[in-house]
């Protein structure tokens, strides 16, 4: 028996891609739990050790080795960037762009302090979402000094370092006020900033509930088709695991900015990535988790090199 779970395991990691939804979102909900399919791994292993099954140690060591292959170079390069990306962050001015991606809860009690914790890094942009009425002047109040440029749509937000020309609300789902467009004159010519907050999935008796949340992907992708400028970066909540095939209207027009597994959600005990960042026309870039904040998500941070 572990020897059939060890080889189940490694190809559906290795042919993930191949697993079919079978109309219940299963394809998804798997790619969504990827990074865990090491487990699995390391039960097997165990087992084997245990119970001196030859058999059961290879097949848990191809899944361990087809893990490796998927998710090895994620692991080196997240140690080079939680290198590059000391606690007090990197220095206000300096070459280059750091950009802070954070849900900060609609019910966050310390507003103030969720702002003070992201300047740590001296981001050149902040995106937030779930931003309340309430909590926004709390949210000016500390980062309005650094970040002196500031545009806002329904519950995102986005503070700048450098001057927005332009800012809209960006439509693509009329039931809700949660997406924006900006541009801002960043170093090395305009660059058009995407902050989305996308709907929610559930896991529910009829499977993994994803359709809302892929309407609005696939919305997305839409008006990222009608973006005229060449610098894109899409920052936000996208309720989306990295792996998911769901992020494939996105990451077919614009790259992920990912070094690590990074998982952000959450925060209390990290499971998957579901915040991001995209880029299309910026230098590869470190991405790296902040510390805790009074919401429910951990902060994402990612640096472009100059």
């Amino acid at each position: 028996m572990p020897a059939v779970l060890g080889l189940l395991t490694a190809l559906a990691l290795g042919g993930h891609r191949l697993l079919p939804d079978l109309g219940v979102g299963l394809g998804s909900l798997w790619e969504s739990a990827l990074p865990w399919g090491a487990l699995v791994a390391v039960a097997v292993l165990l087992c084997a050790a245990l119970r001196r099954a030859p058999l059961a140690a290879c097949a848990g060591a191809v899944a361990a080795t087809v893990w490796a292959v998927l998710f090895g170079p994620l692991l080196l390069s997240g140690g080079a960037a939680a290198s590059g990306a000391p606690a007090g962050g990197v220095p206000a001015g300096g070459a280059g762009l750091t950009v802070v991606t954070h849900n900060v809860n609609a019910h966050n009690p310390d507003p103030a302090g969720t702002a003070r914790a992201l300047l740590a890094v001296h981001p050149d942009l902040v995106a937030l979402e779930e931003v309340t009425d309430t909590a926004l002047p709390a949210y000016r109040g500390v980062l309005d000094a650094a970040l002196p440029h500031h545009a806002r749509s329904g519950t995102v937000a986005l503070w700048s370092r450098y001057p927005v020309t332009e800012a809209r609300r960006l439509v693509i789902d009329p039931g809700w006020n949660r997406s924006l467009r900006a541009e801002v004159q960043a170093p090395g010519g305009p660059l058009a900033v995407y902050v989305a907050h996308l709907a929610s999935v559930r896991v529910t008796a009829a499977g993994f509930a994803t359709g809302h949340r892929d309407r609005d992907l696939a919305a997305l992708g839409s008006a990222l088709d009608g973006e005229p400028l060449r610098r894109v970066l899409l920052l936000g909540d996208l309720n989306t695991a990295a792996d998911d095939r769901a992020l494939a209207p996105l990451t077919g027009r614009l790259a992920p900015a990912r070094t690590g597994l990074g998982f952000t959600w959450p925060a209390a005990f990290p499971l998957a990535r579901i915040d991001h960042v995209l880029t299309r026309g910026l230098p590869a870039a470190a991405t790296w988790t902040l510390p805790a904040t009074a919401s429910d998500h951990l902060p994402l941070a990612a640096r472009f090199g100059a």
